[in-house]
């Protein structure tokens, strides 16, 4: 009887000890889903920025992922609030600027960065971005750019 007990218990052990690797990597995969998303945006092309912003906003921030969308070169332009925008394509059915989707993302959560040194290429300081923008100096951007399991997306 101790031998066909014993018996069970190894038995049992063989089945859990998978079962609880599957559970313990099912927990590590849900916990990589939330990974941050730190998108590099380069162009003032509203059709291009139009997607990028959308991406990071109903598809990266609204799926829990920390978002950052860093505006540099020339997409330091698209947040101005004195330059005005329109959206290409099937976002033209919203009827929101470029400005507005940014105002958006950042209201649900997201980081806005704007690149320094670009800013001032362009002859652009924090007073001409619209709210909410954050201007990026090296630790802000490092800390994005650095943080645990962070993807890249370049536009």
């Amino acid at each position: 009887m101790k031998r066909f007990i014993a018996g069970i218990a190894l038995i049992l052990s063989l089945v859990a000890a998978p079962m609880m690797a599957m559970a313990e990597s099912h927990a590590k995969t849900a916990e990589a889903d939330k990974a941050p998303l730190f998108i590099n945006l380069t162009t003032d092309d509203t059709w291009s920025a139009a997607k990028a912003i959308m991406f990071a906003h109903e598809k990266s921030l609204k799926n829990g992922h920390p978002t950052a969308i860093w505006l540099n070169v020339r997409a330091v332009y698209l947040a101005d609030k004195k330059r005005p925008s329109h959206v290409h394509g099937l976002m033209k059915e919203s009827g929101k600027s470029i400005q507005d989707m940014l105002a958006d993302f950042m209201a649900a959560g997201g980081e806005v960065i704007m690149c320094q040194a670009c800013s001032g290429a362009a002859g652009l300081t924090q007073a001409d971005y619209i709210d909410g923008v954050t201007m990026g100096s090296w630790p802000v951007v490092e800390g994005w750019l650095f943080r645990d399991g962070v993807s890249t997306l370049s536009w």
